[in-house]
């Protein structure tokens, strides 16, 4: 699951060599221990030189500084001390990630002027440093060519970074407790980064039943025992492809025996040509990436079994690949789902919502779950509402609706909550069915969720439409990645701050 950096903590001592990082706060000003680094002060006058103020995130670095044996001496600004969260604790990980990796050994002097910076923060620096370090490269035969994007340091993949802090012991501990949103993070990349002749629904299924290691019971369901449950709605979208569909159900039972699991169900569309209604040749080869829902599910369900989460959960991913071919549903086609409903197909480009229609049915007709979140590479409507630095919310339940953005906001993977009415769920209205599967160009995104809605009954119920979110997403200072991962991390917080126990 791409790269996972060297990195440990410990006490402040004077480092020899390598590479050597210092937190600068508003106005440059470095404390004690970064001042001892830099005996001849050419750092601070570097600081003049490049009108360095100590904003956060920015960077000053000297090569080779006089009277050390340092490669590289760096100050990244920590900017003003009140507006140090934990989002920008992340991002200076992520920003020191490459500029620590550059040589054999890196050293991070993790202080501030006044300032004892408290393990948690620590830690999160560790995890915006971890984040940063991956990479997806399996299938290039020459390794280290390709650049990090405007980094100004190439990192080395067997540096060792050290993380001198206040209390490196409880630093560690609190590391430990973040790794496995990491793992799962970085899962969920690896899934959606894989290219679609290697990941089809059968190897997918294939990598989320790995989960068993880790104590996931995982049932995978074939095309003849969704047929028998009355899957029209899903196994419609999967007609046209030779690689068959799988529905995978997986479940960590951490909590107490009795009680109601919450649930998460996942778009896996493991490449979408459209269908008849096909897309445009230029950017389909990002059509791959259309199962970071059920990526993101499936990288849940590892970070909750690996931190062994005091919590029932069950993960559910519908997985097909949507095809041309003679077999291929047409537009203008009718299909039974598994709630009896039926549903004219208007567009066989929006394909997502039939798969996803059955996998909530099923799922809250047999687990009943305290509530549904369902995650998906929905609509290209939310990138237009929303650009790709929000992903859609919407929801039936505004206590659901609020912890998830508040998780949103603690981990920098934010939502913005669209709106749901009868006035949108009438565009669906079909004169040869129960529903069509489009309502128009008109408010795209809520006409889908409009959709999604008919087949939850009243069960509490989210909808992440992270279509702009989990591939192709700008690149930030943690992620570099084609696939972010995006959704592993806010749904691990959401459950750890509420659902456990």
């Amino acid at each position: 699951m791409g790269h996972s950096p060297s990195i440990s903590f410990a006490k402040f001592t004077a480092p020899k060599t390598g590479n050597v990082i210092v937190l600068a706060a508003d106005g440059g000003t470095i404390s004690e221990r970064g001042q001892a680094v830099d005996p001849a002060g050419v750092l601070k006058k570097a600081f003049g030189i490049a009108e360095f103020t100590g904003k956060a995130a920015s960077t000053v670095e000297v090569l080779a500084p006089q009277d050390t044996g340092f490669d590289r001496l760096v100050a990244i600004g920590a900017g003003s001390p009140d507006k140090l969260d934990e989002q920008l604790w992340l991002r200076l990980g992520g920003v020191a990630y490459p500029l620590a990796s550059s040589a054999p050994t890196g050293t991070v002097i993790l202080d501030l002027p006044d300032d004892e910076i408290a393990s948690e923060m620590a830690a999160t620096f560790a995890l915006g440093m971890a984040l940063r370090a991956y990479s997806f490269d399996k299938y290039k035969t020459k390794k280290g060519k390709e650049d990090d994007k405007g980094a100004s340091a190439k990192a080395k993949k067997d540096a060792r970074i050290v993380i001198q802090c206040a209390d490196p012991a409880a630093a560690k501990k609190e590391f430990a407790a973040r790794e496995a949103a990491l793992e799962g993070a970085n899962l969920a990349r690896e899934l959606v980064n894989e290219p679609a002749n290697m990941l089809g629904p059968l190897e997918f299924a294939d990598r989320a039943r790995e989960l068993e290691k880790l104590g996931v019971e995982v049932e995978i369901l074939a095309e003849k025992d969704m047929k028998k449950l009355g899957m029209g709605a899903l196994l419609g979208v999967a007609q046209g492809s030779p690689r068959g569909a799988r529905l995978v159900v997986m479940q960590w039972k951490g909590g107490k025996a009795k009680k109601k699991p919450v649930a998460f169900i996942g778009k896996g569309v493991t490449f979408d040509t459209g269908g008849n209604s096909m897309k445009p040749v230029a950017g389909m080869e990002d059509m791959k990436g259309d199962m970071g829902g059920a990526a993101a599910v499936t990288g849940l369900m590892h970070t909750l079994a690996k931190r062994k989460a005091k919590v029932n959960a069950v993960g559910i991913i519908g997985l097909v690949e949507n095809s041309v071919d003679g077999a291929s549903q047409r537009p203008g086609d009718i299909v039974t789902s598994m709630s009896g409903q039926t549903i004219e197909v208007i567009n066989t480009d929006a394909e997502g919502r039939l798969v996803l229609c059955d996998a909530l049915w099923y799922c809250n007709d047999r687990f009943k779950p305290k509530f549904m979140i369902d995650l998906a590479t929905l609509t290209g409507a939310v990138i237009v509402a929303l650009g790709q630095n929000h992903a859609g919310l919407f929801s039936n339940d505004d206590e659901l609706a609020e912890r998830l953005a508040a998780a949103g906001s603690a981990t920098g993977e934010k939502l913005w909550r669209l709106p749901l009415g009868e006035e949108y769920d009438k565009l669906l209205d079909s004169k040869n069915a129960d529903m069509k599967n489009v309502g128009g160009r008109q408010a795209g995104a809520i006409t889908a969720a409009q959709f999604l809605q008919r087949f939850v009954k009243d069960a509490a119920w989210a909808h992440l439409d992270i279509a702009g979110t989990a591939m192709g997403s700008p690149a930030t200072d943690t992620n570099k990645s084609w696939g972010s991962g995006f959704g592993v991390r806010l749904l691990d917080r959401l459950v750890s701050d509420h659902y456990e126990g």
